[in-house]
């Protein structure tokens, strides 16, 4: 396949970027999308050129870094997938492709295609964690039974790995998907609960100081999130918050 990129190419965080457009030739449609931008990266090198700078690691869909926005859609055009495990097969000889950096005012570019997701780990940090206390009152892992259908939704809700294409797909930048799925993986378990209370207010009000968004329900976030956590979970933070805002 022969390609047009147009790439958003930004020197550092107070630079202005803009748009630069670059040709492509000799695609397979079996490359992943990041192995084609490996290629553009090489033929840059080659010519002297600077290389597009994008986040990756894995390369399995299981870390989130690699989040781009591809025509307009987080991750592309494919569904329940990462920008990683998108594949060329999903575009046509001849295509023009826009691919940018995700866009948040909580998401700050770093460079060209790479944010700052930092804002994820503070919301994290203020309550996604559970405290246990081990000082000589150890328990086996087996002690505190879990109802099967609150263990298999907890699951679903920690399925969740951070990637931000709920807040890209979100006309208000919204990080409510996110928070919600870490304070329904906690918050579904017996161990989360004694700090439920405390874990919901401080992961609210960290979402809040980041500068995203509120929920207006659309319900794009759950369409573009590439493992598919529900809407229910943004209802489920709801009534943690209510009720833990009301006592």
């Amino acid at each position: 396949m022969n390609l047009t990129l147009k790439i958003w190419r930004q020197k550092d965080a107070d630079a202005k970027g803009g748009i630069e457009t670059y040709q492509i030739g000799g695609v397979d449609a079996d490359m992943s999308f990041l192995e084609m931008l490996d290629v553009l990266n090489q033929d840059l090198i080659d010519k002297g050129e600077e290389p597009v700078v994008f986040d990756h690691d894995c390369r399995e869909g299981i870390c989130g870094t690699c989040s781009l926005q591809i025509n307009g859609e987080p991750h592309g055009p494919d569904r329940g997938i990462t920008t990683c495990q998108l594949h060329m097969r999903m575009f046509n000889d001849g295509d023009t492709i826009v691919i940018e950096p995700f866009r948040a005012k909580a998401f700050p570019v770093i460079k060209d295609l790479m944010v700052d997701r930092s804002s994820f780990e503070r919301i994290q940090q203020a309550g996604g964690y559970v405290s246990v206390n081990t000082s000589g009152n150890t328990q086996d892992a087996n002690a505190i039974l879990v109802p099967k259908d609150k263990a298999d939704t907890a699951f679903d809700a920690a399925t969740c790995i951070g990637c931000g294409a709920c807040v890209a797909a979100c006309k208000n930048a919204s990080a409510m998907l996110f928070t919600s799925a870490k304070v329904s993986q906690m918050a579904l378990l017996p161990q989360g609960e004694i700090e439920a209370d405390r874990r919901v207010l401080a992961m609210v009000e960290q979402m809040d100081k980041e500068g995203f968004g509120n929920c207006t329900n659309t319900g794009a976030c759950e369409i573009e999130c590439p493992k598919g956590i529900s809407l229910e979970n943004i209802a489920r933070m709801n009534r943690e918050y209510l009720r833990a805002s009301t006592k």
